[in-house]
């Protein structure tokens, strides 16, 4: 039904042994939400993310993803992690690459309805005319996109993305401000970052995790706010403007 959350976290706890990272958390995502998950490192955003993929399970409370458990409508969940680093002389392509989105969909070789939806993916995030390039000859900016359509070709309903400006320019950063916008027209979108810049000029809604989580627009989080999740000062640095405030 039309209205109904894509996400419901009611009262989730979640724990390692002797470590409390999540405490009564309860929020909801709804269709075409554009949200961001932001927080300091150890504050819980990552066991966040994966309480909603279903890779971990709370210690009290529930989670649904359309209404039902996060392992069960997993695959509605198109998942871009953070780029690290891979083997420069593994010899895959660029669609290899998207075609590897397919795998939970159809495992085993992939025919041609799977090649259609990696290249139509590759399509949505401009790189169709790279698609035999080597993975590895690609630039930073490139790979994440990629990655993106590796994500899109399994067909997701929810993208998830890991801290996509990671060790990107503020071109690039531009350029995916951009996609993540158009995407966000057929997707609901939860974004964890680090990126409070990159929050404020794209998203609706944030998520505090500090332990707690609080959710809210984007227009209500203040520089009080955020000294108080991170526990000191956070500064934003605004590029492009010079000494005097001209942009």
């Amino acid at each position: 039904m039309a209205g109904e959350p894509v996400v419901k976290f009611d009262h989730v706890d979640f724990r390692y042994p002797g470590i409390e990272v999540l405490k009564d958390a309860s929020f909801e995502l709804l269709a075409n939400d554009f949200v961001s998950v932001i927080g300091p490192n150890g504050g819980g955003k990552t066991t966040l993310a994966r309480l909603i993929l279903g890779l971990l399970a709370p210690s009290a409370g529930s989670i649904t993803v359309f209404g039902k458990s996060p392992q069960t409508s997993r695959h509605r969940i198109g998942y871009v992690p953070q780029y690290t680093s891979f083997d420069l002389n593994f010899p895959v392509t660029v669609r290899d690459v998207a075609l590897m989105g397919r795998v939970a969909n159809r495992p085993g070789l992939h025919g041609r309805k799977d090649v259609e939806a990696a290249e139509q993916a590759l399509a949505q995030v401009g790189l169709s005319d790279l698609h035999h390039r080597p993975f590895a000859d690609l630039s930073g900016g490139q790979r994440q996109r990629v990655l993106i359509a590796r994500a899109l070709a399994a067909g997701p309903d929810i993208l998830l993305l890991d801290e996509p400006t990671a060790n990107v320019d503020v071109a690039v950063e531009h350029q995916l401000t951009a996609l993540l916008q158009r995407l966000n027209e057929q997707l609901t979108i939860l974004l964890v970052t680090h990126d409070l810049g990159f929050v404020s000029d794209l998203v609706s809604r944030v998520i505090c995790v500090n332990m707690y989580v609080k959710a809210h627009p984007t227009a209500e989080v203040t520089a009080q706010m955020i000294q108080e999740l991170y526990g000191g000062h956070v500064r934003r640095v605004e590029h492009g403007v010079n000494l005097h405030g001209d942009r």
